[in-house]
């Protein structure tokens, strides 16, 4: 098996409700993954939509989605939900972000995408930090694709590489 060495030793979690069942977001998606294996741990993982989510209230759907991200959480993981009301970042400005992560010597930083609702007051009540990736609205799986965009971005900033000003 194949040992990978990363430039930076945090790993980075990013955590999803449902699926991606676009084939083309699917693909764009896997291609940042794996340019951004050259620079960090960095896993997607998808978490099941919630059974039954039609017959929930709101609350109920919320409640039930952040039960299953707080199972998903070790003790000493960093969470930072990406959320519309969420400090606005530039380009720049996340890389920044990271870099102050990495600098604290976090093992492990994970983001959120919630459901359609939003998040439950728990996951708002563990979470250390908000980013807002834009004022507009965009559909989650989309979310997804800008997010790890972004990620990538902010690596190759913090590397000085040219990706950043194409």
């Amino acid at each position: 098996m194949e040992t990978k060495y990363y430039l930076y030793g945090m790993k980075i979690t990013l955590l999803a409700i449902g699926k991606t069942d676009n084939g083309n977001l699917q693909h764009l998606i896997e291609d940042y993954e794996k340019r951004l294996s050259h620079y960090v741990s960095f896993q997607l993982e998808m978490i099941p939509d919630i059974k039954n989510a039609k017959n929930l209230s709101e609350a109920q759907q919320k409640q039930a989605e952040g039960s299953e991200i707080l199972k998903r959480l070790q003790a000493g993981d960093r969470l930072v939900l990406l959320d519309e009301k969420g400090k606005a970042l530039t380009s720049e400005g996340f890389a920044q972000f990271l870099q102050k992560k990495m600098n604290s010597g976090l093992k492990n930083l994970v983001f959120v995408i919630g459901g359609p609702y939003g998040f439950s007051e728990e996951i708002y009540n563990r979470a250390q930090g908000k980013v807002s990736l834009s004022n507009m609205t965009f559909s989650h799986q989309m979310v997804r694709l800008f997010f790890i965009e972004q990620l990538y971005r902010g690596f190759t900033i913090l590397r000085n590489e040219p990706y950043h000003h194409r």
